[in-house]
């Protein structure tokens, strides 16, 4: 009987995850898959997240130590961050797109959005900003009676904890100065930065850094070092494939917690959401499937050309079907590195130095996401953003993905710093809160794509591609591979 491929397992037991939240709801069991079932799924991210920062630190130092001079480390840098740029302003441009075509916030009934538009003003009034497009329903006697009701709804919604925690958050990213992301880049303590996956570009500048300077250093005293750094990434590689023997019940648990936490014991919650939101949802899932399958094989198919369609995505079905689960960039980080290398052809040397970088920087699906969020909660507030703002969130969105920590929706924090980029209200972002989960578990599949789409171009470019089809791509995993 043919073994069945780990990305089938892994799909398998996210659906029978889903399956088991919808039931338990239905029977009133929602607390005993939260409080037995669920933290499994945490141990999995956590297991993730416990290989991602040493792997990163020594594939990075690997990396530049086995590039062989500093000039060719620049030039790789240089292409690497172009390439990541590029793709993100695509996904950017392609989210506007879709928003200003499907106008999914229009689709909202009249009424609400006249409520909408009332509650904007009243917060516009109160934080002394100038409404953008000039009309001002408080002036209309007709909503008068209207506005004061929807002025406690607005007090009542701001109270909501988990919006304002990233408020709070977005306001002390918003006040640093120009060069602030420079100072963050520079660890001051660096045994502080392996502690923590939101200090991630600390752990890679160290790495970068160190390797720079083993290749300074004569190559007797090198040598152990490298050596050394080579052999404990092997370790953590066959790390990643002991825990991926467990991924599909890890992901069963994973799903079953996500969901079960949405619905509660009403399974109708999940259905009144989406239906709510389910526009929004489109916009974005077209988006980032577009993403996906047009985008980037198009960009392969242009600079690569030697690895067939479906080959590429079924190289890297292991790493999109964990980042679906996961939800995070870091955590998927150690099985995207494996399919790139093992499955791809690109040599560690590339894949060492340009995908921890791109699980860091590369945010394409959440600066889509931020796009088409933005501009549908204008939409839903009856604002009209012009081409000048809607320009502005291409290049907040573009630069906030760089201080996008790669954990689970790190993003919505980012929306905030957008959002207030164009003089819209933050706490907005409390519309969509309640599909963002989902939305996020899309975005980091598109991350993941993007970032094995850059790094297989720059090997193709650097010429360290070797791709041979393989006929199961999960055999990457297998213990003793």
């Amino acid at each position: 009987m043919k073994k069945l491929a780990l990305h089938w397992k892994i799909i398998i037991g996210l659906v029978l995850g889903i399956i088991w939240a919808l039931l338990s709801s239905q029977l009133g069991w929602s607390d005993f898959t939260i409080d037995w079932i669920a933290p499994f799924g945490t141990i999995f991210i956590n297991l993730l997240k416990l290989i991602a920062v040493p792997l990163v630190l020594v594939s990075i130092i690997s990396g530049v130590a086995n590039i062989g001079d500093a000039s060719s480390l620049g030039r790789m840098g240089g292409k690497t961050l172009l390439a990541y740029l590029i793709t993100t302003l695509f996904a950017v441009s392609m989210g506007l797109l879709l928003v200003n075509v499907i106008q999914p916030g229009k689709l909202i009934d009249e009424q609400s959005r006249i409520d909408n538009r009332i509650s904007y003003e009243i917060w516009a009034a109160s934080e002394g900003h100038e409404i953008k497009d000039g009309i001002n329903y408080l002036q209309e006697p007709a909503f008068f009676e209207r506005a004061q009701k929807i002025t406690d709804l607005s007090r009542s919604e701001l109270k909501d904890a988990a919006v304002t925690e990233k408020m709070e958050t977005a306001k002390k990213t918003k006040e640093t100065t120009p060069l602030q992301p420079l100072v963050d880049l520079v660890p001051e303590n660096f045994f502080f930065s392996l502690t923590s996956n939101g200090l991630m570009l600390q752990i890679i500048f160290f790495g970068i850094f160190f390797g720079v300077c083993l290749l300074l250093i004569p190559n007797e005293k090198s040598q152990p070092v490298t050596t050394f750094m080579d052999s404990a990434m092997e370790v953590f590689l066959k790390m990643v494939d002991l825990v991926m023997q467990a991924a599909p019940f890890f992901v069963f648990a994973l799903l079953a917690g996500v969901v079960s936490k949405m619905a509660g014991d009403d399974i109708g919650k999940v259905y009144e959401i989406f239906k709510g939101l389910s526009w929004y949802s489109l916009t974005v899932f077209a988006g980032l499937m577009l993403m996906i399958f047009i985008i980037y094989p198009l960009l392969m198919k242009l600079f690569v050309k030697i690895i067939p369609y479906k080959g590429f995505f079924k190289a890297m079905a292991p790493a999109q079907t964990l980042a679906f689960s996961t939800s995070s960039s870091a955590a998927t980080l150690p099985v995207t590195m494996e399919c790139v290398e093992e499955n791809l052809g690109v040599d560690k040397k590339i894949t060492s130095f340009v995908l921890p970088i791109g699980a860091t920087v590369n945010m394409d699906g959440t600066c889509l996401y931020q796009a088409v969020a933005v501009v549908f909660l204008a939409q839903l507030h009856m604002i009209d953003l012009t081409l000048g703002q809607q320009l502005t969130i291409v290049l907040t969105a573009t630069l906030a993905s760089i201080g996008s920590a790669a954990v689970p929706s790190a993003g919505l924090v980012m929306l905030i710093i957008v959002l207030e980029s164009v003089g819209l209200n933050p706490a907005w972002i409390a519309i969509i809160f309640p599909v963002d989960r989902i939305l996020d578990m899309f975005r980091t599949v598109v991350n993941v794509t993007g970032d094995a789409t850059v790094c297989t171009i720059i090997a193709k470019g650097e010429d360290m591609l070797n791709y041979v089809p393989h006929e199961n791509p999960s055999e990457t995993f297998d213990l003793d591979s």
